[in-house]
Formats: C-alpha cells, sequence, structure tokens
C-alpha cells in the first residue's frame, strides 16, 4: 500500500486528501508513507498449519498414479476424500480442505511430470528504455589460489541488449540489491517499463498458486519503491526461464566469453574491474544480425531511461545486537570480533554484500570482510589488546591470533624467522620503581612495578 500510495502520488499528482479516500486509510498513514517507503513494523503472526499437511504427500501419490491409469479411472475429489477417511482414518480433513488441494495440485503434478502441453515461443518486440530483465548465474573463480563459487548479477536492457554485470560470493538479498544500484548508476536511469524477475528469495517471499501474484519481501518492496521499478515476476520452473531468455542467454554468452580460462584474481574487487571493463568492450559487439552495434542502440535508449532519486538507499541489512562476553556480535549465524570494551553493550551493524561494519553510536568501530559459511568467525586481534594486557596467558592459544598467523597478519611475522621480537629492557624511572613497553603491540598505559616482581602483561625482565 505504501508502495501504491507514492507511485499515485508521484506519477498523477493526487493530494494527501485524494490519497485517503482512495485507499480508504487515514490522513496520517498517507503522511507517513510520503514520508518514508518503509512502513511501521507490524505484529508478525505465526504461519498457521492445515489439518490437511499429514495427508499432502498421500494425495500427490494418487494424483500421480492417475497420469497412467486409464480417463474413465482416475481419482475424483469425493473418490480421494473418501480413500482418505477409510484408509488413513482422516476424520479431521473436510471435503473442502481436499477439493481446494486437489484443484490446483493436480495441474502442478501433470508439469512436474512432464505432461503438460507443448511449449510455444512467440518473438517478442521491446521499445526503448521500457523493458528489461535481471537473473543470477554460477560461476566459477580462483580466489587466491581457491577454486570458488560465485554468483554472476546480470541486469539487461530488452531493447539495445546493454548488460551490467557484477561477480558477488553470495545471491542473498544484499548483493541482490546492490547490484540493482551498481547497474542504474551505470545505465544512468531506470526502465520506466517492466523488469523481468524470477521467483528469487530476494524479492519473492511467497508464491500465490499459478497466478502472477506474489508476496514481496518488505526490503524489496521498499526498495522498488524508491527507484520506481515495476516488478514482472516470471513462472515458475523451466517455463518462467523462457520468459526472460534475454538475460539467461546473457549471462551464458558472458559466462563462455569472458571467464575461460577460469580467471585466477586475488580479491573479487579486482575481478570486478575486470568485469567493468567487459561491459565497456561488449558495447561494440552486435547481437545477431542487427544492423547496429549494442552502444549505439544504448546511445539512442539512454535519454528515455527514468531519472535516478536523489538520494541513495541503504543496501545493507541494519540490525541492533548485544555484544557477548566474548568480544563479537552475531550476524546471520556468523560472528565477528569488536573491540572488548564494547562487552555488553548494545551495538548496530550493517551487513553489506561483501562486508560487515560495525557502529557504537555514529562511530565506526569495526570492519569484517563477510563471511558466506554458516557458524563461522572473524577476529581481529586488535580488538582483544586491551584484555591480553590483562591476561597475557591467553595469548599463545587465542583465535584471533590463530586467524592473523593465517592471514599473514601475526605481530611477529615481520622479525626473521617468525621469531618473537626481543622483550624491550626496563627503563628506570624512580627509585624502587620500574616501567616498561608491553610484549604486545600496544604500550601499557603507566604500568609500574617493584623491581623483582612479575608485571601485569609479562614476565619480569
Amino acid at each position: 500500500m505504501y508502495a501504491a500510495i507514492r507511485r499515485d502520488a508521484r506519477d498523477e499528482g493526487l493530494s494527501s486528501r485524494a490519497l485517503a479516500l482512495k485507499y480508504s486509510v487515514g490522513r496520517r498513514t498517507v503522511a507517513l508513507a510520503l514520508e518514508s517507503a518503509w512502513p511501521a513494523p507490524r505484529k508478525q503472526l505465526p504461519p498457521r498449519r492445515s489439518r490437511l499437511d499429514p495427508y499432502k504427500l498421500i494425495i500427490d501419490g494418487m494424483l500421480r498414479v492417475d497420469l497412467d491409469a486409464p480417463r474413465k479411472q482416475r481419482h475424483t475429489v469425493t473418490r480421494v476424500f473418501h480413500r482418505l477417511l477409510d484408509e488413513y482414518g482422516a476424520e479431521e480433513v473436510t471435503y473442502a480442505m481436499v477439493r481446494d488441494y486437489v484443484f490446483g495440485r493436480r495441474r502442478e503434478i501433470r508439469v512436474e511430470e512432464g505432461r503438460g502441453p507443448p511449449t510455444s515461443f512467440i518473438p517478442q518486440a521491446h521499445r526503448p528504455g521500457d523493458e528489461a530483465e535481471v537473473d543470477f548465474g554460477d560461476v566459477w573463480i580462483n580466489l587466491a589460489g581457491v577454486p570458488t563459487k560465485c554468483y554472476l548479477f546480470s541486469l539487461r536492457l530488452s531493447f539495445s541488449g546493454r548488460a551490467v554485470h557484477k561477480i558477488f560470493a553470495s545471491c542473498g538479498q544484499e548483493p541482490f540489491l546492490e547490484g540493482h544500484v551498481h547497474a542504474l548508476n551505470a545505465l544512468g536511469g531506470v526502465p520506466r517499463g517492466k523488469i523481468r524477475y524470477d521467483n528469487l528469495r530476494a524479492a519473492v517471499a511467497q508464491v500465490l498458486g499459478l497466478t502472477r501474484r506474489r508476496v514481496e519481501s518488505e526490503r524489496w518492496t521498499a526498495f522498488r519503491s524508491h527507484y520506481a521499478i515495476t516488478s514482472f515476476y516470471c513462472h515458475p520452473g523451466i517455463e518462467g526461464a523462457h520468459e526472460k531468455g534475454g538475460v539467461e542467454g546473457q549471462i551464458g554468452w558472458f559466462r563462455r566469453n569472458h571467464l575461460v580460462p577460469v580467471p585466477q584474481v586475488e580479491t573479487l574487487a579486482e575481478l570486478n574491474a575486470l568485469v567493468d571493463r567487459w561491459d565497456q568492450e561488449d558495447d561494440g559487439r552486435r547481437i545477431r544480425l542487427r544492423p547496429r552495434t549494442i552502444g549505439e542502440y544504448f546511445e539512442a535508449e539512454r535519454p528515455l531511461l527514468a531519472p535516478l532519486p536523489g538520494e541513495a538507499f541503504e543496501t545493507g541489512y541494519v540490525s541492533s545486537v548485544r555484544v557477548d562476553r566474548y568480544g563479537q556480535v552475531s550476524v546471520r549465524t556468523n560472528h565477528y570480533s569488536v573491540p572488548v570494551r564494547l562487552i555488553g553493550q548494545m551495538v548496530r551493524t550493517v551487513l553489506h554484500a561483501s562486508e560487515l561494519v560495525v557502529y557504537d553510536g555514529q562511530r565506526e568501530v569495526a570492519r569484517h570482510e563477510r563471511l558466506i559459511a554458516k557458524g563461522a568467525s572473524r577476529l581481529e586481534l586488535d580488538h582483544y589488546l586491551e584484555a591480553l594486557v590483562r591476561k597475557p596467558g591467553a595469548l599463545p592459544g587465542a583465535t584471533a591470533l590463530d586467524q592473523a598467523r593465517s592471514a599473514g597478519k601475526s605481530p611477529w611475522s615481520t622479525t626473521p624467522g617468525g621469531r618473537r621480537p626481543a622483550r624491550p629492557t626496563a627503563t628506570r624511572r624512580a627509585p624502587g620503581r620500574s616501567s616498561r613497553s608491553c610484549c604486545c603491540t600496544v604500550t601499557c598505559p603507566t604500568t609500574t612495578w617493584s623491581p623483582g616482581s612479575r608485571p601485569p602483561c609479562g614476565p619480569a625482565p
């Protein structure tokens, strides 16, 4: 509703009173919708369970048997209902439940088993600046010498064939939104018509039967409202892939011509710099027997794109979490370190496609490369130095130190042979008192001890 109110106010210039009457809402709701694309959070209701759920697989089996049965000896809804009562004791199931489920499921099973009608293809004509297609494709790269599966985001204009690509380590919602921002900025505008999508979870929360209706995710609804994007969702399965064949073929062409042989890079940023260069070079390519190149068609299409919004959209996933006793925050099942002085406090995390940023108020306190695997951790040794000054015995077995050594960031890796540097000597400040630097990478402020006693950050010299 918020997206529809903002669209009518932007495109039709309706007043707040007209919008309130059209959507049967109050003036306050209209004002909130025009102020922000994000509606106020509502209480989430638990998902409803159906009494038919334990018997759905049984019904599916009956309908699959019907595919090879004589036409006049197949299960009717009444026969399915009576078999559930007589053979499986489904006393709590009603006839209406079975009827509604069989009505839609019978057709789905025919399609799943390849018994549907023959597929036909209709040639399509596209107007300049009107339509585009979006999809992800799997690619393999050698990332720092390790074979890694990544995901190629592609947004392709249907008229000119101009495509913008970017490679991410995952295909979740953050890469999905960041890919849109990168592509729309590179194109310099937004298609005025519809953009075709499949039913990926980053945009679609639920597919409603065999219709085109979808329940969209909240962040995606706010994003497309911000950029004035009109979404069009294809049918699930192989049938839907044919509805956006342009981007499907474009991903395959890009993968065969630019990612063969498998690229060897140190970082994804290095690879995406190459991807941007390849996109520019592809402007000189002709698609099939077209008389002009992609770049020439795009120059005619660029002025017809809708302008970009003046404000940026936060594509990262923002959450507030509490720092645990290990000096870590948990985001999407993974753990990241923060300075130990923040233990027990609430901090704000912003999860982007390739990194996580942690804020204490308005101040950035930590920045990590995003982890993709579940249950992993990424720890910075510097975040634990304040605690290691008080607990020096925990340093040799510290996980943060082990990760630093594995990444070549050990505080002792620069010494010859990787040995621990020589311990600094004590400096006499006053009779009977001594002070020296800590053996860690920071200096212990005002750390003093008596001669012959053990200092708090290491053994006595």
